[in-house]
């Protein structure tokens, strides 16, 4: 198994060596560790995508947390392990090395968290390669092979980076497989989420209100949906009373986000998709949907993809962007899709 690199990545010496007669096709068994929320459990799905193609005889384990199993990518491998999380904190430590030691042994393990937890995982089971993309150097000496990550690189890239390290062809777009038919309207629709996994991520309540009222009026042939999140903190209700207090707008309405099929059909049949830095909106881009996302406390590189009809608003001092600019990169990503 030749290692395709020269810099960017780190392959120890005895793996080079030990393991240079060794092919995809001998590999038997992976290990994914994806301990992560939604927006980055489906960015895995091209990568397991390509690694069933460039290992054709392998099983695929995924191990995931206890507390983020929504969105998990269970059909595309096969078996799913699951980590204690921190709602299960309160585990005894001998239960807690027991299910660790569940992900059992594999030829190779990518770890895509590198995190205490998953460090762990990889110390208590074995495998012939264990690959990581970690951020910071000292964090090797746990792996034989690392592809180091960035802030400046699309996420799904630097995952994609860990099989091209092996010599994998992998497909480019990602190839993120949902095969979900779109949602039928009566009219085109545009999706507008308003929450994140932070609040410190969340455009406020009052921006929204201002870009709806403005959207709605500069495309009153279209509907425009809010979604809204599942969770008790993520209810639209002062959203819409915001909007309704400068009258009411008829094209504009509120949908629960139900299942993740429904959620991937509604999207898919949206012309774009405006919302923070969030799950939902990686899952618009993984649907192949065009999206606005709006930035202004996290690093947005890692989740601004330069395929597709994708764009991102940030201010470069790192400030709230405005109603204008967001309605702008809307209009644009907007005509864009109905050309």
């Amino acid at each position: 198994m030749k290692f395709w690199f020269e810099r960017g990545a780190w392959v120890s010496q005895k793996t080079q060596q030990k393991y240079k007669d060794l092919s995809p096709e001998s590999i038997k068994s992976i290990a994914i560790i994806r301990h992560a929320a939604l927006g980055d459990l489906i960015l895995t799905r091209a990568f397991i995508t390509e690694a069933r193609k460039f290992f054709p005889n392998a099983s695929i384990t995924l191990s995931v947390v206890s507390n983020y199993q929504y969105g998990v990518p269970d059909d595309l491998v096969d078996r799913v392990h699951v980590a204690v999380g921190s709602d299960q904190r309160n585990l005894p430590k001998k239960e807690q090395i027991k299910i660790a030691r569940n992900l059992g042994p594999h030829d190779i393990i990518f770890d895509m968290a590198v995190s205490s937890r998953s460090i762990l995982l990889c110390v208590l089971n074995k495998a012939k390669i264990k690959v990581s993309f970690p951020y910071r150097n000292w964090q090797r000496i746990f792996y034989d092979a690392c592809v180091f990550r960035s802030d400046m690189q699309y996420e799904a890239e630097t995952l994609l980076d860990m099989l091209r390290l092996f010599g994998a062809n992998v497909l480019y777009p990602p190839d993120f497989q949902y095969a979900n038919p779109p949602a039928i309207k009566e009219r085109p629709y545009i999706v507008y989420f308003t929450t994140a996994s932070e609040t410190a991520k969340c455009w406020s309540v009052q921006n929204f209100a201002g870009l709806l009222q403005r959207a709605s009026q500069q495309y009153p042939d279209y509907e425009h949906i809010i979604l809204e999140g599942l969770a008790d903190w993520e209810s639209t209700d002062e959203l819409m009373n915001n909007i309704n207090a400068q009258g009411m707008l008829k094209n504009v309405s509120v949908q629960k986000a139900s299942s993740l099929d429904d959620t991937v059909s509604l999207l898919k049949g949206a012309l774009a998709l405006v919302g923070n830095d969030t799950g939902i909106r990686n899952l618009a881009i993984c649907c192949y949907t065009p999206t606005v996302g709006i930035f202004f406390s996290k690093v947005l590189y890692r989740y601004w993809p330069r395929f597709g009809k994708h764009d991102a608003v940030f201010n470069a001092d790192g400030s709230v962007p405005s109603v204008e600019s967001v309605l702008k990169s809307m209009t644009k990503i907007v005509n864009e899709a109905t050309k």
